[in-house]
This record gives structure tokens, sequence and C-alpha cells, in this order.
């Protein structure tokens, strides 16, 4: 028997949840109760300074009952097996229940990048696209960023696999450099396909959005664009947080000026810059922990996973949570968020952005046809609302929380593709 770790075993429990409201046969409980395949590889890299060191790769193939497998490759110092055998499960959900025709993978590699020169970062980048060559392809697994990767680093891998393959084939990353045959809208998509949900949320709970507060814990990719999307929109933005901590500002944050200073100071500040020129705001320095717990409308997990527990979930006084992280909730947390009338909007759902890009990506390299920004923004944004109204009807109708709902729904499209090949039942006929 598999042994599940902490993470991992909270994301089958959030799909167990969803099976007493579809017909699940035996056979597709099994296949999605485990990965399909997982390849660790430990790879030398020459450093500057002339020494060698390993370092520990992973990649793991979920589930491609749906498609070729897709998700995004991390480099950070707590990637681990079970992580990623959770980031690739929910990858799996996450394209069910935007229906993309792709399964659920994720890889990492166990690293500080920040401790790592140019240099160094790019024989790494490399180093892991020959380590993973067999296990990845434009019609087997398609790898993006994520959590300290970028379009650079995309660019290296896309290189070093046209180089082994000894031909061009842009299809195989996704979040590529423009000029390597990247899609406009990949920057910003994860951030601008959370974004046009809260525009639903917004009519259908009438919310007065000049007067409706947001906080946001991670201000990386994600967290900035959402800040800046909802902050051009009239959204009270009153505190960002980072790794380090974070920043309360009653009257309200400007986004662009906060970047600004953490760019240049490599912190998170309350200031209003016009021109080269800041001022402080009246604010307060306040951890990632007491971010959670502030009195806002909506709350924005889009730093790591595990952040709402049972811990802290009886202090959470927003009335919204859009879970732009991955797993940034236990099941336990679920529970009380449930009972307190929260509405949570799932991650598999409410950052599925990306990825909906990420396949334009993969569509356009594959037809060497490519799209205006505007196109991009206007196929996520049919895909994103009629999936997010998709879940929220379920949820009405079924009486569950918005997590379970978006599992009912994107389990009845895997389910239903594990199927067709055949299930106990048939064979037995």
């Amino acid at each position: 028997m598999e042994e599940k770790g902490a993470i991992f075993g909270n994301a089958v429990k959030q799909m167990e949840k969803a099976f007493k409201y579809v017909k699940v046969s035996e056979d597709a409980k099994k296949i999605l109760s485990h990965p399909k395949q997982i390849l660790q590889v430990n790879m030398p890299i020459r450093m500057d300074s002339g020494k060698i060191e390993t370092f520990r790769g992973i990649r793991i193939h979920y589930n491609d009952a749906r498609g070729p497998t897709k998700g995004g490759i991390r480099f950070h110092p707590n990637v681990n097996l079970d992580e990623v055998k959770a980031l690739s499960f929910w990858m799996t959900f996450k394209c069910a229940v935007v229906d993309i025709p792709f399964g659920g993978a994720k890889g990492g590699v166990v690293v500080e990048p920040k401790k790592l020169s140019k240099s160094e970062l790019e024989k790494l980048s490399r180093g892991y696209i020959n380590a993973m060559y067999d296990f990845i392809g434009p019609d087997k697994d398609i790898p993006a960023p994520d959590v300290y990767t970028n379009e650079i680093i995309m660019g290296w891998m896309a290189d070093e696999y046209n180089k082994i393959r000894r031909q061009l084939s842009p299809a195989v990353i996704t979040g590529k450099p423009i000029n390597m045959g990247g899609s406009l809208g990949r920057d910003d998509a994860t951030s601008r396909g959370g974004f046009y949900i809260m525009n639903e949320i917004e009519k259908i709970l009438k919310l007065d959005k000049n007067k409706t507060t947001v906080a946001i814990q991670g201000y990386g990719n994600v967290g900035h664009h959402l800040a800046r999307l909802l902050y051009d929109d009239g959204y009270k933005i009153v505190a960002v947080s980072d790794s380090k901590g974070g920043v309360y500002a009653k009257e309200g944050l400007d986004p662009y000026s906060t970047l600004k200073i953490k760019e240049q100071n490599n912190m998170i500040d309350a200031v209003y810059c016009r021109g080269t020129v800041c001022n402080d705001l009246d604010h307060k320095h306040i951890s990632n922990e007491e971010l959670l717990q502030l009195d806002v409308d909506i709350l924005v997990p889009a730093a790591m996973e595990n952040q709402i527990t049972e811990k802290n979930a009886n202090k959470i006084k927003a009335k919204i949570i859009l879970e732009m992280a991955n797993g940034p909730t236990t099941i336990e947390a679920d529970e009380i968020l449930s009972r307190k009338k929260v509405l949570v909007i799932p991650d598999i759902l409410a950052n599925a952005g990306g990825v909906v890009v990420s396949y334009f990506e993969w569509v356009q390299n594959r037809a060497g046809y490519y799209w205006t920004r505007e196109k991009v923004y206007e196929r996520l944004k049919e895909i994103m609302i009629r999936e997010f109204k998709n879940v929220y009807d379920l949820h009405k109708q079924k009486k569950v929380d918005m997590r379970t709902a978006a599992y009912i729904l994107s389990l009845k499209r895997i389910v239903a593709s594990i199927e067709a090949k055949g299930t106990e039942e048939f064979f037995k006929k």
C-alpha cells in the first residue's frame, strides 16, 4: 500500500468528499488514488567554484486519461515527494474543471535558487531537462513555470530539449519567452483568471467594490498581478505580504508603488510613489499569520500550501477566500470555514487561468499561428466564467461547498475518460 504524506493525503480526501455525488467505478477510484508514474533523479552540477554539487529532481505524471500531462516545475528547498504528488493530483483536477484536454503532472528540484549564480541556475535548468528528457514531450508531458521558476528558465529548458532532440519542438514547454514561442497574456494569466471569477462573485453577491477590502498573502507573480487587477478595478487592497512578512494600511495600498519598493529594497513597505519620489503611508508591519486574520472582505492566499488550518480557521474574518495558491487550506479548516459560511473559491478553479493560457500556448505552438493578447484574454475569460458558473450551480444544486462542487464537476469528466476504456462491470459480462 502506498504511503500518503500529509499534503497528498489531504488532497485525496478532498476528492473523496465528492464520491457520494458522482457515480465512480471501483476501477476509477483505484486509478485516481495513486500517481501513474514517478521519476526521481540526482543531477550533478559543476558550480562556479569548480566543485560538483548534486541536486535532487522529481517529476510525476498523476493521470493522463484526458490527454498528455501538464504541470509546473518549482525550484524550492522544501520540494519533496509528498508535495509534488499532491500538486500533480491537483493539476489533474484543475485541467478537468476548466475542461482542457490535459492530465496532471508536476515537478521540482530541491534547491535554494537565490543562492545560485545565473550560470549555475542555467546549468541546473538544463540538467533537469537532460535528466527528464524521456519523461516529457509535446504529446506526453508539458512542463511550465511554478514557484521560483520563470520564462527565462523555461527558455533554457526548451532550448535544452531542442538540442537533445536536434529539432525545434516549441510545444514541449509553456511559459516560454515570447520570442521562443511563448503566448501573449501568459505573464498574468493565473491572476487574470482569478480576477474574472471575482468579477462574477461581485455580481452574484452585489458587492460594492469601492468598499470591498482585500488582503493578499504572497506577493510574487500571482499576488502582485492580482493586486494590480483588483486595484485598477476599484477594489481596496489593504494588506499584502511575502515570505518575510507584510504590511497593513487601513486606507489602502497602491500595488504599483508596493511592488516598486519590493524590487528596489527586497522588502514590502506601504508607500505611494509619484515618479522617483516615494512617501510612507500610515501602516503597520504584520506577519503572514496576522494577515490571514485581518478583518477584510476578501482573503487571497497566494503563497504556499497549508496556510489555513484548523488552528487559525476560526480566527479568519473574511467572508470570501479566493485560493490563488495550491492547497492553501487543509480539509479540517474547510469544515470550519463551511460552518462559518465563508465562500471559498477552491484552488483548482481559482488559479486555473495559468494552465488555460498554457494550453493556448501549446495549441499556438502546434499550429504555428499566434494570437493577439486580446484574443487570449477573451478566450480565457470565456472559459473561466463558464466553468465558474458550472461549479457555482452545482454548489447551489447539491448544497455543498464550492470545493466539493469543483471536484464533482472535474470527477465526472475524468471518470468518463477512464471508464470509456471499460470497467469491471463491462468485462464481467
